[in-house]
């Protein structure tokens, strides 16, 4: 980290999680943050469900809900970047404060509830997206929704023809009952909406399904089941959490989506056992709690094929993101692996 960042993170830690996160995005839009390029090498260029991916770290969809800096996080050294979520309509989410810091445990607490100004002005951002980036779209459904299952195909629709893939975002805590479509049923009838309007498009794009953390083991069984029979293209494992166990933060009281190095153990778990139920059939994307090369590398070992961060740059800001790369790279040759494909899932058995 520069000593410009550390400075810049000092600063913003000062003021309302919420406005820092603005004021940091602002900062990014000014060329104020470190752009290394794309980070790359033999070892780390991957194929994700059809996607070359110069690395197989990414962006997860949060830290940009509105696709306002495309460009400078293409920059960044991220492998791929996925923005929102977008739900059909703007809408303003819930009451502030929604986001807390829980420094003692790097970790943080949201509860944002979908806040995002809409598929038309998302997709007039992703219009000016620079070509050579991999960028996909967390798709979202309004709070006042009579049909959520609809707004998920109408976020596609509308957002897919600038997209290289979208995500199917049912895990969020932060809107009520949200959670109820990862039942068997409701989720077999929501993706096979979803397919089918990826289908519709002039160039069909890889849909993703983000699951909660949370999951029993049935309810594994069904996640896989179903994402076999809607021939979706990847599973990113996992959401937030609702769970609190060991935190020290005077926060952690705080109602809303827990995420940050708390959540690490809990979501590579769920990683593994539902790497072991779809044994390399469908790819999976691990999230929660990497911040660090070591916990990017237990991810891929135990069953992702890539990786996502978000909470972690709060604590590491963005000059991580190649940080993490690079020692991905070192890590994979000290290990004798030519490629980050040949170490996914080679420790699985540590983690079910």
């Amino acid at each position: 980290m520069t000593t410009l960042e550390r400075a810049g993170l000092a600063l913003l830690r000062r003021v309302d999680p919420e406005t820092a996160h603005g004021l940091a995005l602002r900062a990014l839009k000014a060329g104020m943050t470190p752009r290394p390029g794309p980070i790359s090498s033999p070892r780390l260029r991957c194929d994700l469900a059809g996607m070359t991916l110069p690395n197989p770290v990414g962006l997860a969809a949060g830290f940009d809900k509105n696709a306002e800096a495309l460009a400078p996080l293409a920059q960044a050294g991220f492998g791929f970047l996925e923005v929102g979520a977008a739900t059909p309509r703007p809408q303003p989410g819930n009451p502030r404060p929604r986001l807390f810091r829980l420094m003692e445990d790097r970790a943080a607490i949201n509860r944002f509830g979908f806040n995002n100004k809409g598929m038309e002005a998302i997709g007039r951002q992703l219009e000016a997206r620079p070509r050579e980036a991999v960028i996909g779209l967390n798709l979202g459904a309004n709070k006042d929704s009579a049909d959520r299952a609809q707004d998920f195909a109408t976020v596609l629709t509308h957002c897919g023809p600038q997209l290289d893939f979208a995500t199917v975002n049912v895990s969020s805590p932060n809107t009520e009952k949200l959670r109820d479509l990862q039942g068997r049923d409701a989720l077999s009838a929501l993706l096979t909406g979803v397919m089918a309007a990826r289908d519709g498009l002039a160039r069909p794009i890889p849909v993703f399904l983000k699951i909660a953390p949370d999951l029993t083991e049935s309810e594994l069984d069904d996640i896989a089941a179903v994402a076999r029979a809607t021939g979706i293209d990847g599973i990113i494992a996992t959401n937030t959490t609702l769970a609190r166990d060991g935190l020290r933060s005077p926060h952690k009281g705080e109602t809303g989506g827990l995420s940050g190095a708390p959540l690490f153990e809990r979501s590579t778990r769920v990683l593994a056992r539902l790497s072991v139920r779809l044994d390399g059939e469908i790819p999976l994307i691990g999230v929660g709690g990497i911040g660090s090369a070591e916990d990017a590398y237990a991810k891929i070992c135990a069953g992702a094929s890539a990786v996502q961060l978000y909470t972690a740059l709060v604590y590491g800001g963005l000059s991580l993101v190649p940080e993490i790369a690079e020692g991905l790279d070192r890590l994979l040759a000290r290990d004798g692996f030519a490629n980050v494909a040949d170490a996914v899932g080679s420790r699985r058995a540590d983690w079910v």
